[in-house]
C-alpha cells in the first residue's frame, strides 16, 4: 500500500492512513516496504529539489522524521534489496598507497544513477574519440577566436560567459559550417539560428541519424548548458557520434536546471576538459548592473538613459498597479518598446503579486475578453509548458474542437483541449526559472515585500539579466535585494558527476604510455 506515495501529491501520513485501513497493526512504521518506499519518496522529492542522490547520513536523518524506529537498519534493507543504489565517493585528493581514502557514501535512485554513469561515460567517450581533419587557423582569427581555437584542438570544449558572450559559440557555429562541418546550434529556449534541445532530441528539429541512432552531425554547440539536467544530458551526449566535437556553452551565474542534476557546474568542476573563459563585457548600465550581482556586489550604476529605473512600492496592491502602468504606458512611451516586448519578472505565481495576480491585472489592461477558450482570448500573452523544466513564450490565435491553437516563435502549436489547463498559463508575466534563457527589450522585475524569503544570487542575477535595453525594478522588499545578492548563494545539490568524470579521467591517463 504504501506505493502510493508514487502518485503526485500524496504524503507518507495519507499512504500510512491507506495501509493501516488495509493492513491493520501490521502497518507500523517499521514495516519493511514503508521503509523502502519512503526512501523512493524522500530521494524522488530531492531529485525535484534537484539533487541526483543524498548522502546517507542526511537520509538517516529524514527517516527518523517520519517515524521510522531503526533508520540505519531500514536504509541497509533498502540497500540490500536494491531498492535504492549505494556509492562510495572518494573524498580529497587520492592518499598514498596504505592509507585510508575518505569516502561519503551517497544513496540514489537507479535513473539517477544510470544517467550520470551515462553521461560520464559519453563525455569521456567524446574526448577520447576526437579527431582533427579541419584546418582552422583562418577561422582562429576573428570573433571567438580562443574558442576556435580550443575546439580545433579538443573533442570536448566548455565556455562560459554573460549575454554578450553569445556571440563566441555563434561565431564558432559560422566558421565550422564554412569549413564544411556539419554543424548545430541547440538552446534551451527558442532562439534564431538555433533549435531547440528538446527538438533536437525528439527529432521535431535538427539533422537526421545515423543507423546507429546518433546524430548525423560533426560539431553540437549547446547554449544555455546550465539547464540540462542529468537524464537530459545523457541522452544529448549519448546522440553524439564518435568522431564530433561537442561545445557546451552557458553563464554558470544563472539558475540551475529544473530537473535533478548540476551538469555543467560538474563538468566546469571536474576541470577534465580544455575550457574557454570568455572576456566579453555585458555592455551598457544593465550589464553592469548584472555583472555586479554575478560576484555578489548590487552596485548602483550610471544610467543616463534611465536604462536602470528602481521604483519602490509599499505593498503588493500598488506592485501590481504600478507594474501594469511601467508595462502598458511608461515603458512603451519612454523607450518605444510596445507592450507586448516588454516581460514581468516575478518570484513565483501564488500571492498577491505573483504571476496569477499580475497577469490577471495585465491581461484585463492588454487583452481584456471574456475567456471563453479555458480562460484564454485571441491575442493573450501566454507560456506553454509542455513538459517539466520547458516554458515556451506564445500568443493565442484560435481555439477550435482540436484544443488551443498557438503561436510559438512563428510555429504554431495545438495544445488539446483537455491539456490547456495543466499546460498553458498567461505569459505577461513568469517566473525567473520560466524565463531563463531568453531576453526581451525591456523587463520588468517585481519584488513584492512577502518575496523576500524566495530571493538568492542566482535568482536576481537571472530575472536582471534577461533584459536587453531597459530594466525596471518594482521594489518592495527593504534591504533584502541587497542582503540575497550578498549573502543567499544556489542551493547546493548533491550530484555524483564531478567524482565520475575525475575518476575517468584519471584511468584514462593511467592507460596511456
Amino acid at each position: 500500500p504504501w506505493r502510493l506515495l508514487a502518485v503526485a501529491g500524496v504524503r507518507p501520513a495519507q499512504a500510512d492512513g491507506f495501509a493501516q485501513a488495509l493492513l491493520g497493526p501490521a502497518a507500523g512504521p517499521a514495516a519493511a516496504r514503508r521503509g523502502a518506499a519512503l526512501l523512493g519518496w524522500l530521494l524522488a522529492r530531492a531529485a525535484e529539489r534537484g539533487h541526483t542522490a543524498l548522502e546517507a547520513p542526511v537520509l538517516e536523518k529524514a527517516l527518523a522524521q517520519y517515524g521510522a524506529p531503526a533508520p540505519a537498519e531500514t536504509l541497509e534493507a533498502a540497500i540490500g534489496d536494491g531498492a535504492v543504489l549505494v556509492f562510495h565517493e572518494p573524498l580529497g585528493e587520492p592518499v598514498a598507497e596504505g592509507e585510508e581514502q575518505p569516502v561519503r557514501i551517497l544513496v540514489g535512485l537507479e535513473e539517477h544513477a544510470l544517467a550520470e554513469e551515462s553521461l560520464a561515460d559519453g563525455l569521456a567517450r567524446l574526448a577520447a574519440t576526437f579527431t582533427a581533419p579541419a584546418d582552422w587557423s583562418a577561422a582562429a582569427a576573428g570573433s571567438g577566436a580562443e574558442l576556435v581555437r580550443a575546439v580545433a584542438g579538443a573533442g570536448l570544449v566548455t565556455h562560459t560567459g554573460g549575454e554578450a558572450a553569445r556571440a563566441e559559440p555563434l561565431a564558432l557555429a559560422a566558421a565550422a559550417r564554412e569549413l564544411g562541418l556539419r554543424t548545430v546550434l541547440a538552446a534551451h529556449a527558442p532562439a534564431p539560428g538555433t533549435v531547440t534541445v528538446a527538438d533536437l532530441l525528439t527529432g521535431a528539429a535538427g539533422p537526421g541519424r545515423d543507423p546507429d541512432g546518433r546524430f548525423e552531425l560533426d560539431l553540437l554547440v549547446v547554449l544555455d548548458a546550465p539547464q540540462l539536467d542529468v537524464e537530459t544530458a545523457a541522452a544529448l551526449v549519448e546522440s553524439v557520434p564518435d568522431g564530433a566535437r561537442l561545445v557546451l556553452s552557458g553563464d554558470p551565474g544563472v539558475l540551475g536546471s529544473a530537473g535533478p542534476g548540476r551538469v555543467f557546474a560538474d563538468v566546469l568542476a571536474a576541470r577534465a576538459f580544455p575550457h574557454v573563459s570568455s572576456r566579453t563585457p555585458d555592455p551598457g548600465p544593465v550589464g553592469e548592473l548584472v555583472s555586479g550581482i554575478g560576484i555578489g556586489e548590487l552596485n548602483q550604476v550610471d544610467a543616463p538613459g534611465k536604462e536602470v529605473v528602481i521604483v519602490p512600492v509599499r505593498d503588493a496592491g500598488e506592485a501590481v498597479h504600478r507594474t501594469v502602468q511601467l508595462v502598458a504606458d511608461s515603458v512603451p512611451r519612454a523607450f518605444g518598446v510596445p507592450a507586448e516586448a516588454v516581460r514581468v519578472i516575478t518570484p513565483g505565481h501564488g500571492g498577491p503579486a505573483g504571476t496569477r495576480a499580475l497577469n490577471a491585472a495585465l491581461k484585463e489592461r492588454l487583452n481584456p475578453g471574456p475567456g471563453r477558450f479555458g480562460g484564454f482570448d485571441p491575442g493573450d500573452r501566454v507560456v506553454h509548458v509542455p513538459a517539466p523544466g520547458r516554458a515556451l513564450p506564445a500568443r493565442v490565435v484560435s481555439a477550435d474542437a482540436e484544443g488551443l491553437h498557438l503561436d510559438a516563435a512563428g510555429a504554431r502549436v495545438v495544445v488539446p483541449k483537455d491539456r490547456v489547463e495543466s499546460q498553458v498559463r498567461h505569459g505577461w508575466a513568469v517566473t525567473a526559472h520560466q524565463a531563463v534563457g531568453s531576453r526581451w527589450p525591456a523587463v520588468v522585475v517585481v519584488l513584492p515585500g512577502d518575496a523576500a524569503q524566495a530571493l538568492s544570487r542566482d535568482w536576481v542575477y537571472t530575472a536582471f539579466g534577461r533584459a536587453e535595453r531597459h530594466l525596471s525594478v518594482v521594489h518592495g522588499v527593504d534591504q533584502a535585494l541587497a542582503h540575497a545578492v550578498a549573502q543567499v548563494p544556489p542551493k547546493p545539490r548533491t550530484t555524483r558527476l564531478t567524482g565520475l568524470l575525475r575518476a575517468l579521467t584519471a584511468a584514462q591517463q593511467e592507460q596511456q604510455p
